[in-house]
């Protein structure tokens, strides 16, 4: 009974302690063999830069398929549920000019959408654009608004991705840009300020390559990130790279890590956007069935989500279990056997 008391004690002060403990970082499988989309989402044309709402029913994506504006538009397609297949893309027309039009990404809440523009009234050669609405369910948008010149320059911004702190509720907006100081096209990031602007951008060099460097994705816990690069030592001409991260407080590494074959192809492959899951990743890919490369279509790859056994609620349970077995054996045994009693524990 002593010993039991003690166990008691052992689990009471190591749970006391859990609060303090940090949680365990998701830890994923390897990727599958990329799916196309199929159609009607992808076409003869150039069909790429997909993003999907949190609940996956929506999709919007960019293309050049016949029924836009001009050049690139955005479209949009639904699904009744995740079993069943998109429905026809309707044009955004209500975005879209005459110019290219291309690369949205949406806020948190799903309210803001922004994306790069080539239109007239910019600041510069292409610009980041942004539209409000005020149902998620709609889409009824408001006419685009340009971000502005501190965010924008007179060289071009493009592609950008939405990120919020999960810890502080920091708001950034990630780009890339051929401004002075890039080579090429680097990654820039804008912080959003508490006047609710965007303070101009900094370059981030954990992103950035001589060569060309610019969609990326930022995970929701803001532990993993993809970019488009057509940096030296990938499979194809565009490839896409990924960096991990402990904890928010711990830098980038200073190099990323291309993913390996099947997602990348010895073709373009680029504009990550990933689910909030953390299980599905889709992108553009120029690769076809012929194992050769044609023009962009939408696919994606699937992973599987490890299960965490250090946990602290796992541990927690385990000495649980352990404690409530030893006090079976020396409580309910009867000390001249050495059967074991069987007892139902609930966990």
């Amino acid at each position: 009974m002593r010993r039991s008391l003690t166990l008691l004690c052992v689990l009471a002060c190591y749970t006391a302690g859990l609060d303090s403990a940090r949680p365990s970082a998701e830890t994923f499988g390897e990727w599958s063999a990329p799916a196309n989309v199929g159609p009607p989402v992808n076409t003869e044309y150039n069909d790429m830069y997909a993003i999907l709402s949190r609940d996956e029913l929506t999709m919007y994506f960019t293309s050049d398929r016949p029924g836009g504006l001009g050049g690139d538009d955005q479209w949009f397609t639904t699904r009744a549920s995740l079993d069943d297949p998109w429905g026809d893309p309707q044009n955004m027309s209500s975005l879209n000019s005459t110019a290219a039009d291309s690369l949205a990404v949406l806020s948190s809440d799903e309210h803001v959408m922004f994306f790069h523009s080539t239109r007239a009234g910019g600041c510069g050669a292409g610009d980041l654009w942004m539209t409000r609405r005020h149902d998620k369910r709609s889409q009824e948008w408001e006419p685009p608004a340009n971000l502005g010149c501190v965010v924008n320059t007179v060289y071009t911004e493009i592609a950008p991705a939405f990120f919020e702190s999960p810890e502080t509720g920091q708001i950034t907006l990630y780009y890339g840009s051929n401004r002075p100081g890039s080579q090429d096209f680097d990654v820039y990031a804008s912080a959003l300020g508490e006047d609710g602007y965007f303070a101009q951008g900094a370059l981030v060099p954990e992103f950035s390559s001589p060569k060309r460097d610019t969609r990326i994705f930022v995970r929701k816990d803001g532990l993993e990130a993809f970019i488009t690069s057509n940096r030296d030592n990938g499979h194809g001409l565009i490839d896409i790279w990924t960096s991990t991260r402990e904890t928010l407080s711990e830098p980038w590494p200073p190099t990323p890590v291309d993913l390996p074959s099947p997602v990348n192809s010895t073709c373009d492959d680029g504009s990550p956007w990933l689910s909030r899951d953390g299980t599905t990743l889709y992108f553009f890919s120029t690769r076809t069935a012929a194992l050769e490369c044609g023009k962009r279509d939408i696919w994606y790859a699937t992973r599987v989500k490890i299960a965490q056994e250090n946990t602290s609620e796992a541990m927690v349970a385990s000495l649980w279990n352990r404690m409530l077995a030893h006090l079976v054996d020396n409580v309910h045994r009867p000390p001249q056997t050495q059967e074991k009693v069987r007892v139902p524990v609930r966990r």
